[in-house]
């Protein structure tokens, strides 16, 4: 039984994750010879203000872009 882990940051929407669980469980099932029935999909959201890169969170990251494009 396949078990994936899937660590996303916000804003993706229901229909789009919706699309990944079927993309993900079709290449499981072609590549390892599964069921879909056997696959399982977790899925972490993490807040934008919750992830850093490079000592700075990627909210503050972000603001700061749209402050020198804005």
């Amino acid at each position: 039984m396949p078990i994936v882990n899937v660590v996303l940051l916000e804003g993706r929407t229901q229909a789009q994750k919706d699309d990944m669980y079927r993309e993900v469980t079709n290449a499981l099932c072609r590549t390892l010879e599964c069921r879909p029935d056997q696959v399982r999909i977790m899925v972490q959201d993490f807040a934008n203000a919750d992830f850093a890169v490079a000592g700075k969170s990627v909210a503050t990251i972000q603001a700061e872009r749209a402050a020198r494009t804005g």
